[in-house]
């Protein structure tokens, strides 16, 4: 039997929209350290570029589910190229800008812009794979391209950073903005051009699901005339997901069971990535090796690649639950042994390649999950829900570990990671049995 990667990238189309895709996402990676560096170089500032990058993330995070929204209910395309336009435009403006020393007001106006017009390409790429194996008749196929899409992001954002450090410090700072606009640009256009494997817009028409026998089949049917698309597929036979298309009372991916507790959970999990990073900076610091600070970082990402590539060719029994409740246990235990490995950056470093094992399989279990929770018409929005936890949660863990680290040393800031996943644990306990609990609600109303 082929290669579950070699199944997935057999798909007309499927090459073309994961590469240029992978490209476009490039600039999230690239604009927060981009205005960091070009501020202190520019302005001599780091305060205010710390405090301009905040503004820009935040900013992100908040437009992020709106765009979603957008392009659940008017299509990829139809939205996407405006968008392009604006976060192309926002970009350059922004470089342009902070070459002419333009004053700090107007570059914090425009960091804003650059957040504000920044969408998850990795959410709409998520969207097109499940429409692209809708008809495969192999569901764990989706598992193998959610997996790639997990080391894609952790692919782009190892190459971020490096990218951005030597084009800013080697050429000029603001070079890579001009960088991430090429590349948003170039991999957004040809990401856009590709009509073929775009999912169509779910058509919402009422069904009634009570009506029993054939007013039921026959409701199904005309429904399935008009054009319905219900998850990525005919509405014909498909009732019950159809009413859940069309359910009124659902105005947002965060109102589907469980949906909203594993945004919690995944804010609070996103905190120990920025608490890791900012005290494994000043541990390097504080030991002399602080030039060895992006390779020591690096381990956790190349481990998550390689899991993520692992998780992609293997089939695991039970449900998507259990698998995040087990791999969130083993990253825990891999933070529990970075703490007591104390000073040892050898050492850590072995244990970040292993425990980084077990990362991408949590955000790859976490896009599954959302995919079967939420139908068609909000699933770009349910994904992109996660990208704005992670931002805010990686925004709260920066701000919790600093105050931790001037007050007692690195030390005490690297128990904060293992602290961060073990609260996530029971959490997870909470949003599968949330889910569970509407899932059963849903289904004594029917």
């Amino acid at each position: 039997m082929a290669s579950p990667y070699a199944r997935i990238f057999s798909l007309p189309g499927a090459p073309a929209f994961a590469i240029s895709g992978m490209v476009a996402r490039l600039p999230m990676s690239m604009t927060s350290l981009g205005i960091v560096l070009a501020l202190n170089n520019l302005y001599g500032n780091w305060t205010v570029a710390g405090t301009m990058s905040a503004v820009c993330v935040l900013a992100m995070g908040v437009a992020t589910p709106v765009y979603a929204r957008l392009f659940d209910r008017h299509g990829q395309s139809r939205v996407g190229w405006p968008a392009l336009a604006a976060q192309v435009s926002m970009l350059v403006a922004f470089a342009l800008a902070a070459m002419m020393r333009v004053p700090l007001p107007v570059l914090f106006v425009l960091a804003i812009g650059i957040g504000a017009t920044q969408f998850a390409f990795g959410a709409l790429v998520r969207t097109r794979w499940s429409w692209a194996l809708r008809d495969v008749g192999d569901p764990n196929l989706l598992n193998t391209a959610y997996a790639f899409e997990s080391a894609v992001d952790e692919v782009v954002f190892i190459l971020g950073p490096i990218i951005t450090a030597g084009l800013a410090t080697m050429i000029h700072p603001v070079v890579p903005f001009f960088v991430a606009a090429a590349a948003v640009g170039i991999g957004g256009a040809t990401y856009f051009l590709q009509k073929r494997t775009e999912p169509p817009v779910a058509i919402l028409t009422p069904v009634n699901i009570k009506a029993g026998g054939a007013a039921t089949s026959d409701a199904a049917h005309a429904a399935a005339a008009d054009g319905v698309v219900v998850d990525g597929s005919a509405a014909d036979g498909a009732t019950s997901r159809m009413r859940a298309v069309a359910d009124p009372s659902k105005h947002t991916a965060l109102q589907f069971p469980g949906i909203f507790m594993l945004m919690v959970m995944w804010v609070v999990f996103n905190m120990c990535f920025s608490m890791f990073d900012v005290s494994m900076t000043s541990l390097t610091k504080a030991l002399g090796r602080a030039s060895i600070v992006g390779v020591q970082l690096a381990m956790f990402a190349v481990g998550s690649c390689i899991g993520a590539l692992v998780f992609g060719s293997i089939r695991l029994r039970g449900s998507h639950w259990t698998h995040m409740l087990v791999f969130m246990t083993y990253l825990t235990l891999g933070f529990v042994g970075i703490y007591l490995a104390g000073s040892n950056l050898l050492l850590i470093g072995a244990i970040e390649l292993i425990a980084g094992l077990g990362v991408a399989p949590i955000y790859a279990t976490g896009n599954l999950i959302v995919k079967q929770t939420v139908p068609a018409n909000f699933l770009t929005e349910g994904l992109s829900w996660l990208s704005t936890s992670v931002n805010i949660g990686q925004s709260i863990g920066s701000t919790i570990v600093g105050i931790v680290l001037d007050a007692h040393g690195p030390a005490a800031g690297l128990a904060l990671p293992m602290m961060a996943c073990a609260v996530s644990i029971p959490l997870i306990a909470l949003s599968a049995l949330s889910a569970r609990r509407g899932l059963r609600r849903a289904g004594k109303s029917e």
